[in-house]
Parts: structure tokens; C-alpha cells; sequence
């Protein structure tokens, strides 16, 4: 066969990975990126792990569409103000500007796979985060950059509704 297209694999512990800012105080990992691997249709790929009675604040992505599957822990999806139960094997698929916010409502991490069409989010967790190392110790809690809104604006994320948003 002469038409093969790219091979990339990732071990565990082996991809990018990102400690977050409040109010999530978890951690990233980029597992798949375009500038990981030659792709033909441009994706970002990773995991994300929300640390108990945090949350990924609300926002929406104006230019992709994302899919989000439970792997581990409990807690809430509030999508355009309605809440759906985030356990493991929840799967659910969000379209562009569809308003969305994850809240760790266990007492352990709430982790998820994210894939996110055209990529853009890795990119965005980078510049926001602080490089982790696997098996590290968590960070005291820090703040997003002061330039979080250009930051988001050029990344993947639609400008935030003037009310600042929902809250967990």
C-alpha cells in the first residue's frame, strides 16, 4: 500500500501535559495535535482531570465542535443552562456556541476525554497552564493570565456573554 497515512502512539505519561489555573486546579493532557503528527483532518485530542469542588468555567466555542466522554469521577454538565449528570461513560457532543460549564461535585478528580474539531485547545491550555511532569505534586492554586480573554480569543473559545456567566 502506497497511501498510508500518518502513525503516532502515546504512552501513559508520555503526552504534553498542563497543570490548569483556578477554578478547575487540575491538569491537562495533550495526548494528540497537529503538531504532533501529519494530520489530514486537524484535531486536538486529550484528558482532563477537574480536582473535587472545582469546575471548568462556562464558555463555548464559536468555531469547533467537541466531544467530552467520561472516564472517571461525578459531577454536573450545565449546557445552555440545563444540568446533566457527568459520571463514567457519559459521552456528550457539543456544537459550536453551545454554551457549557463541568463541575467536580465528588470528592475525587473528575476526569474526561476531550476532542475538539478544528484543534485550538491544547494550544489554549499551554498558554494558560504551567508544564506538569507525571507524578508530581499538585501546585498550591494559581490565576488564569491576566490576558486569559486574548488568550481565549485567538485560541478556540467565543467572546464570554457580558454577564461573565454562569456560575457551579
Amino acid at each position: 500500500m502506497t497511501d498510508l497515512g500518518a502513525l503516532h502512539v502515546v504512552q501513559p505519561g508520555a503526552g504534553r501535559s498542563y497543570w490548569q489555573p483556578v477554578p478547575a486546579n487540575g491538569f491537562i493532557d495533550v495526548l494528540m495535535a497537529p503538531d504532533m503528527v501529519a494530520m489530514e483532518q486537524k484535531f486536538g485530542f486529550g484528558r482532563q482531570t477537574v480536582a473535587p469542588g472545582c469546575h471548568v468555567r462556562e464558555h463555548a466555542h464559536d468555531r469547533n465542535e467537541e466531544l467530552i466522554h467520561v472516564v472517571s469521577g461525578r459531577g454536573r454538565a450545565v449546557i445552555e443552562g440545563e444540568d446533566h449528570v457527568m459520571q463514567p461513560g457519559s459521552t456528550f457532543f457539543l456544537g459550536r456556541n453551545r454554551r457549557h460549564m463541568f463541575v467536580n461535585e465528588g470528592d475525587s478528580e473528575l476526569v474526561f476525554l476531550w476532542l475538539i474539531l478544528p484543534n485550538g485547545l491544547e494550544t489554549f491550555f499551554a498558554a494558560i497552564g504551567r508544564e506538569r511532569r507525571d507524578g508530581e505534586p499538585h501546585p498550591m492554586p494559581f490565576a488564569r493570565p491576566a490576558d486569559v480573554l486574548a488568550i481565549e480569543a485567538r485560541t478556540v473559545f467565543a467572546p464570554p456573554p457580558a454577564d461573565g456567566g454562569r456560575q457551579p
